[in-house]
Order: C-alpha cells, then structure tokens, then sequence
C-alpha cells in the first residue's frame, strides 16, 4: 500500500482546508496509506518534506501564496517551488504541487472551489498528478 503524505499550509486556512478535503476526496478512492502535518506558510512545505523524504512514497504541498504589494510574493513563490522539484528530482519522489498562487483574493478562492469555477481545485488537481505517477511504472510495448 502506498504512503502519501500531505503537507498543509494553512495561513490562509479556510482556503487550505478546502484543498485537503477535495484532495483527501481523490486519495480515498485509492488504497493509499494517508498523512498529514499542518505547516504555518508554504516556505515551511520544502522542510517538511525533506525531513519526512525517507518515510513515505509521494507528497502533496496545499496551500495559498495571495501577491500583495512588496516582492514577497515572487520570492516565496520561487523559492518554494524550485525547492520542491528539487527534492522531487534528488529523490526521485513524486510531489503533488497543490499550492494555489493568485493575484488577489478571488482567484484564490475559486482555485480551491469555494467560489463557484471552471478551473478546478488545486489539491483534486496535485493528487491526481501524483496518483499518475505512482501508477505509471515501465510497460512493456
């Protein structure tokens, strides 16, 4: 059975705990062993995984980075991004990208379905990516 651990960054937390409720939606349908730690902020998520790299099969970072006026938002943005795939890449471990990154508000909202969309939710969106890689091994053609 494979162990996924979902990393939650509940700031913004009436946003975060949309995500890991439809993400937990995608994961129950699956025979996975499920976790989760809530982290303060997303800049938190990179350490998190690592410290936990060796105990489980996949990650799902959850969580809201909304721009304010300063360049904060560019700079968590891509710190915590490049530090994800880096440690997806060193360790050759799938990690579900569920942190929403908008430009005010509303758009956070409706990218974690609490306000009605067509984009859908970013936690539905990083567990279905991680289910894809856990269950595409080599075939043989």
């Amino acid at each position: 059975m494979k162990k996924i651990l979902i990393i939650n960054a509940n700031y913004y937390s009436n946003l975060s705990t949309k995500l890991v409720v439809d993400t937990k939606k995608v994961l129950k349908k699956e025979k996975i062993n499920l976790n989760i730690i809530n982290v303060t902020g997303v800049f938190e998520i990179p350490v998190a995984i690592s410290r936990n790299i060796n105990k489980f099969d996949a990650f799902i970072a959850l969580g809201c980075i909304i721009k304010g006026k300063t360049p904060h938002f560019d700079l968590i943005c891509r710190s915590t991004f490049d530090s994800i795939m880096k440690l997806s890449i060193m360790f050759k471990k799938p990690i579900g990208n569920g942190i929403i990154t908008a430009l005010n508000l509303k758009q956070a909202k409706e990218r974690c379905g609490l306000i009605k969309s067509t984009k859908p939710n970013k936690g539905f969106e990083a567990a279905r990516a991680v289910l894809s890689i856990l269950n595409n091994g080599p075939k043989k053609i």
